[in-house]
């Protein structure tokens, strides 16, 4: 079944499906220009999701050779990794901003025994057991590990090469270094109150919150604090206001500042919760072993917990910034308490 939608001002979307994934699927929007349609986003690289988009953009008017460019909200394969074949059926350009470029550039270069050994060694630092660790010592080939190369930098502020329309890129880090929302600077066309509309990638979505760890980098070694970009890159939007949201998941909505307050009050209370239970010292492993998810540690799977702790450590680090929580002196592998 052909899913697409109507948003009216020359905007659509198609929905492309993810393989074995909750979430279910991925936005695709297809906005008109007067040089062909562009698409915010891509989909999954799957035969059936590739399938889902060809149909999708034939039920919206156009097809995939009549695409003019690709902009990418950020470098996750839900989002990135049909951009090559696009990029080949249709001759468009592909933007990305520079710092999720880098993690594209690093992820085609790198050998899969340097991320198995990468990996291994910051779980064993997180204090993950044994038997989390050694499936990492036998590497094996990845999934997305040629994903497609952006040929134009998306610039914050600047506006991007769509002719005929005014939108503009706001750079909002969090989930990803470089992930960026994208600012239809329109009067939205049903004359909803507010500032244009917005494409918000994973950034903000109407029911979830996006994961939020740690930006992976095995040559830098530069402490980030995803988590308090994130919640900066938050507010940014929540100042802007947009009339209406038009998300990478589940569904558009209008009620912009109630939904960034929400996720602020969210994490919040998240890292309150941390602080309770780092009353006494924790791994990062073990905190995350205690955090509340949406079902039981024993229940979640192997690269689920991986994800987790990413998570619980990201929460950590603004913490350990806000000075509400430290590293225990001598401990190994670290633990961490409330200050």
């Amino acid at each position: 079944m052909v899913m697409a939608f109507e948003h009216g001002g020359g905007v659509r979307s198609v929905a492309v499906p993810i393989p074995d994934n909750p979430l279910g699927h991925t936005l695709v929007y297809v906005v008109d220009t007067d040089r062909g349609p562009v698409l915010v986003d891509t989909g999954w690289d799957d035969p059936a999701s590739w399938d889902a988009l060809v149909a999708g953009l034939a039920a919206c008017g156009t097809a995939v050779s009549e695409v003019y460019g690709v902009v990418i909200t950020h470098h996750h394969p839900d989002h990135h990794g049909l951009s090559a074949k696009v990029r080949e059926a249709s001759g468009a350009w592909l933007a990305m901003h520079a710092a999720d470029t880098a993690v594209v550039r690093r992820t085609r270069e790198a050998r899969p025994e340097r991320w198995f050994s990468y990996m291994s060694a910051k779980l064993a630092a997180a204090g993950a057991p044994e038997e989390h660790l050694a499936p990492l010592r036998t590497p094996r080939s990845l999934p997305g590990l040629s994903p497609a190369l952006p040929d134009r930098e998306i610039v914050p502020g600047e506006l991007l090469d769509l002719p005929g329309r005014r939108l503009r890129a706001i750079w909002t880090p969090g989930h990803t270094p470089g992930h960026v929302c994208l600012h239809l600077e329109e009067e939205h066309p049903a004359r909803l109150p507010g500032n244009g509309r917005l494409f918000s990638g994973d950034h903000l979505l109407p029911r979830i919150t996006p994961h939020i760890g740690l930006y992976e980098d095995p040559d830098d070694a530069t402490v980030t604090d995803p988590l308090g970009d994130y919640l900066d890159s938050l507010e940014r939007i929540g100042r802007l206001a947009p009339a209406e949201v038009l998300p990478a998941h589940q569904h558009a909505f209008t009620d912009t500042t109630g939904r960034v307050r929400e996720l602020l009050v969210h994490h919040e209370q998240r890292l309150a919760g941390l602080l309770a239970l780092l009353a006494e010292p924790l791994t990062p492993w073990q905190l995350a072993q205690r955090m509340e998810w949406n079902r039981p540690w024993a229940e979640i799977p192997y690269g689920s917990r991986t994800i987790a702790v990413s998570e619980a450590e990201s929460h950590l680090r603004r913490l350990v910034k806000q000075g509400r929580a430290e590293a225990v002196a001598g401990s190994e592998p670290t633990a961490y308490v409330a200050v």
